[in-house]
């Protein structure tokens, strides 16, 4: 039985990561270090990846993306390109929250601690890989390290090509495609800036 030709995106951090799994069960990355600009670059880079496994969009069986925590722009570019592309090809998209993406370069249990910055974390433990023990939530940086005995939070990039992989054999239905916000919004109405009313 083949594999699920599935690809993966990752824009929720300062790098645009892409990951193709073919039907063999083989997996081919293209990562580029990026701040800013995921939208400019990444229908290229995707197509660039295809080109290189000798595929087409039409090729695909399934799209799945991280949905955070992350950079708010850089999640909403991802979530819509994935969105757009399973719509377009009437295909399965598979959103993988970014602490579970994470979890799967862990052997056996471990508990994730995250930089949010302004001195929190994200935090969440987990079973195994992929398979959450808790839910996903805001604590103090400091104090859950030294909970953890821990002097650093986990590195927040992920690997690319496990998450397409475990993406390949998910069931569509227990990860759908919405964005993991576990911080509110930072977003404020900018004030004085009305149009005066006659």
């Amino acid at each position: 039985m083949s594999t699920p030709v599935t690809l993966a995106i990752d824009t929720a951090r300062e790098r645009l990561q892409l990951a193709l799994v073919l039907s063999n069960g083989s997996v081919e990355t293209e990562i580029a270090d990026v701040a800013k600009g995921h939208a400019e670059i990444i229908f290229g880079a995707i197509g660039a990846l295809l080109d290189r496994c000798g595929l087409t969009y039409q090729s695909l069986n399934r799209v799945a993306v991280t949905t955070g925590p992350g950079s708010f722009t850089g999640l909403r570019i991802g979530l819509s390109t994935a969105r757009g592309l399973g719509v377009a090809l009437d295909i399965p998209v598979i959103g993988i929250p970014s602490l579970l993406a994470l979890s799967l370069s862990h052997e056996g249990p471990s508990e994730l601690i995250v930089d949010a910055k302004r001195g929190e974390a994200y935090r969440q433990s987990f079973s195994a890989p992929g398979k959450p023990r808790d839910k996903a939530d805001l604590v103090d940086l400091k104090q859950i390290l030294q909970i953890a005995s821990r002097t650093t939070p986990d590195d927040p990039m992920i690997d690319i090509g496990l998450m397409a992989a475990f993406a390949s054999r998910a069931r569509a239905s227990d990860f759908p495609a919405d964005p993991t916000y576990i911080r509110a919004a930072d977003a404020k109405p900018q004030l004085g800036f009305g149009v005066a009313r006659k």
